[in-house]
């Protein structure tokens, strides 16, 4: 159906001449400059009318709907041209090469294996697109290549270069001065020989089992001994990941540093696989390493918990955690090169497809190269952020009475994540706090969350931390945080069996004039320092009583039984959000169809779910205007006639990560608007504990939608417009327009608590 509707489109000629003339978004991804251009289909002709007069189109045509994971690639395509543009500094460059690597890694982790399965087994589609998953593969496969290649060839033919013109050159042992290699090999003897493990593959040795995304050579050894009984052999040597990626050689003295924050123009980065593999010999007394190649496998890590089995939520989590380390493998990934025998011992061994192997170019492992930003070569890196620390957060201010006054909403990085840990620190040091509740999702290895709870316990408060240990690849972190805290006396609850609790709650319940006060923060991002220096995110603290009885009713639910039907101001999945937004959706289709001003406006993530799509397909269809900003991944086509024509699907790639979830609905002109942290996926709406908050001061509203929402919707240098064949133009400011870069205008004008 929607060919058939893109075809009537191009009986506008003069249009479709024009599109006959532009390249296809692969060949203009392969040659173009970072700002890519693709064609827009043609605009909806007057002979598409006699269509719309017909019988509507069904909005349970899979044509409406484009593949969650064919528009995953396309993402990961924004992030790789966004590495292409060199108005970008150097270094911040190679970060997003590294960044669409290891995007790339948790594709295949997470959500290739289970396409497979399906293929092989001949399963029906599942997805509302209907694409078959044998077709969906051999898309994975095509576009995988395709955007890989181009990765490659930036590599090699522009940051390569770059980076050497800058006095960042990363060299191949063989092409080292022997003073050079003298030090290295010293190195080698004494800092990585003693951690590595050779292993023979014969019949009394099996082939090992190779780790998830870990760094391996195979080798063909030759035995030097006339005497030998058996003179070829196989073996692999797995590179220790404690062992570090890149050696900094002095040019001066020749010495050899294994941290990149010492490094200097003077000297020389050579990678730790390299050396490994010209000392490979050292490993086997009485063989001669033949012939050597490196290999990387991913495994899929997208596993079942088997909750309902186990005695306790953590020993099924720490049970999974182990087996993922060693899943079915998706991918075999080896250094273009290697010779046919060991590739052929690979396959073998591995039991590989040829559509699972890809061969490299470029070091293996990518993702690691974005620890050349240790560097300290501020020059080519974007310059320091500033963040803003509210006064109600400064040391010396109680902010407790100044959130009593009015909420308080910040907007981080711009914002110091500071006002959080102030918050949390104030709470944990109060004599007069008595009891504090946090949801964890992902702490981080260094938590200074974490602290504060511990802190605050030890100060004789109550302290309860609702932990989510399915938090995927962070599972460790939390496992080990959660034992923590429950060695000091700290109330943990791993929430429940089948649920991820995925919202952002803290809770503080303080004694003020002999009653109990309760003051909340609900954040769109995790507790996580780190994370809160390069992810955008929203967080507002309030004393709304109302708001406030809400997120207690939800703390007793997670950490004990119940069933809120209705909550006062929240909406809650998985049982009151999607209902709720649905309806919101409905109430702006009936105030269009009696005022016609009907405006939604959605800033999420990924926007995915086949009933919210539909609702604002229905919306769109009555006149509704639909603005969406999503980050990643869109399952909704934009633009098509009779269908989407008012919905416009915007995503912003910048330097910072968009993070934050922003629901906007015009209500004529009685505006409400909503935060916090869920997605329009199926997961986040059925199978997660969700909170989204109503914004009830018109005041921050106003100072949302002016300050973050309306330059988003004017940025012409870090945005992408989707078109309705999921295809993406990236906007560059036209003829006589100003650049409009929403991320510095953020910085230039963000003030939420504006009067």
């Amino acid at each position: 159906m929607f060919k058939k509707i893109m075809a009537m489109e191009k009986t506008n000629q003069s249009e479709a001449t024009e599109q006959k003339t532009e390249k296809t978004p692969a060949s203009t991804v392969k040659k173009a400059a970072p700002a890519r251009r693709t064609r827009r289909p043609a605009a909806v002709s007057a002979a598409a009318e006699p269509a719309a007069a017909s019988a509507p189109i069904s909005l349970d045509d899979p044509s409406l709907y484009i593949n969650r994971d064919i528009s995953w690639i396309e993402f990961d395509r924004k992030v790789l041209e966004t590495a292409m543009d060199p108005s970008i500094p150097l270094l911040n460059r190679v970060l997003f090469l590294s960044i669409f690597f290891n995007n790339l890694d948790e594709f295949f982790m997470v959500r290739v294996m289970n396409v497979q399965r399906q293929a092989r087994m001949g399963a029906e589609p599942t997805g509302p697109d209907k694409m078959a998953p044998a077709k969906q593969m051999s898309e994975i496969r095509r576009k995988v290549s395709e955007i890989v290649e181009v990765a490659e060839n930036l590599w090699i033919n522009t940051l390569k270069p770059a980076l050497d013109k800058n006095n960042i050159r990363i060299v191949k042992y063989s092409t080292l001065p022997a003073a050079q290699k003298e030090t290295l090999n010293l190195f080698f003897n004494e800092d990585i020989l003693p951690v590595l493990t050779p292993q023979a593959v014969d019949k009394g040795r099996p082939f090992p089992m190779i780790s998830n995304t870990s760094l391996n050579f195979v080798m063909e050894l030759q035995a030097t001994t006339p005497n030998a009984p058996v003179k070829t052999r196989f073996a692999r040597l797995k590179c220790p990941n404690n062992v570090p990626r890149f050696l900094f050689v002095s040019n001066k003295d020749n010495s050899v540093t294994p941290d990149l924050s010492y490094a200097t123009s003077d000297g020389v980065i050579v990678l730790s696989e390299d050396v490994i593999g010209n000392c490979l010999d050292t490993l086997f007394p009485g063989y001669k390493v033949t012939s050597q190649g490196l290999f990387r496998i991913t495994r899929n890590t997208d596993g079942e918990i088997e909750e309902d089995e186990a005695d306790d939520l953590l020993s099924a989590v720490r049970d999974y955690v182990e087996q993922r380390r060693f899943g079915s493998v998706v991918r075999l990934e080896i250094e273009r090169g290697m010779p046919q025998r060991l590739q052929d011992f690979l396959y073998s061994h591995l039991d590989m497809l040829p559509s699972q192997v890809y061969r490299c170019r470029i070091p293996l492992a990518f993702s690691e190269f974005g620890r050349l930003m240790k560097e300290d070569r501020p020059s080519l890196k974007y310059p320091a952020d500033h963040p803003k620390m509210l006064k109600a957060f400064d040391s010396d201010h109680c902010c407790f009475d100044e959130i009593r006054k009015h909420d308080i909403m910040v907007y981080h990085p711009y914002d110091s994540f500071n006002c959080v840990l102030e918050f949390l620190k104030q709470a944990a040091r109060d004599p007069n706090v008595v009891a504090i509740k946090q949801t964890l999702y992902r702490a981080g290895s260094d938590s200074p969350v974490a602290k504060y709870l511990l802190e605050a316990r030890r100060r004789g408060k109550q302290v309860t931390a609702v932990v989510e240990l399915k938090a995927r690849f962070d599972e460790e972190q939390n496992i080990n945080w959660a034992e923590e805290m429950e060695r000091n006396g700290v109330n943990v609850v791993y929430g429940f069996a089948g649920l991820k609790i995925h919202a952002k709650l803290c809770f503080v319940v303080r004694r003020e004039k002999d009653k109990l006060a309760r003051y909340t923060h609900i954040g769109s991002g995790n507790y996580n320092a780190a994370s809160a220096k390069i992810y955008t995110d929203l967080g507002l603290f309030t004393s709304n009583k109302a708001i406030n009885d809400d997120v207690q009713d939800l703390f007793n639910v997670m950490t004990g039984y119940g069933l809120v039907k209705k909550y006062r101001e929240l909406l809650v999945s998985p049982h009151t959000l999607r209902p709720q937004i649905t309806a919101l959706i409905q109430r702006e289709i009936e105030q269009h169809k009696k005022h016609g001003n009907g405006h939604i406006i959605i800033k999420c993530n990924q926007l995915v779910d086949f009933e919210m799509v539909k609702v604002l397909y229905e919306a769109s269809r009555a006149g509704v205007k639909v603005e969406c900003i999503v980050r990643g991944i869109c399952s909704l086509r934009p633009g098509v006639p009779g269908v989407s024509e008012t919905i416009t699907v915007r995503s912003i790639v910048g330097r910072l990560l968009e993070h934050a979830r922003v629901y906007y609905f015009h209500n004529n002109g009685e505006e409400e608007m909503y935060f916090g942290s869920a997605d329009l996926m199926t997961r986040n709406l059925n199978g997660r504990i969700e909170v989204l908050t109503p914004i009830l001061e018109e005041r921050l509203r106003k100072n949302i939608m002016n300050q973050i929402i309306e330059p988003q919707l004017k940025d012409n240098i870090h945005a992408w417009v989707m078109h309705s064949d999921g295809s993406y133009t990236k906007l560059n400011p036209k003829k006589g327009e100003k650049a409009y870069d929403s991320q510095e205008e953020i910085v230039r004008k963000l003030n939420l608590m504006k009067k």
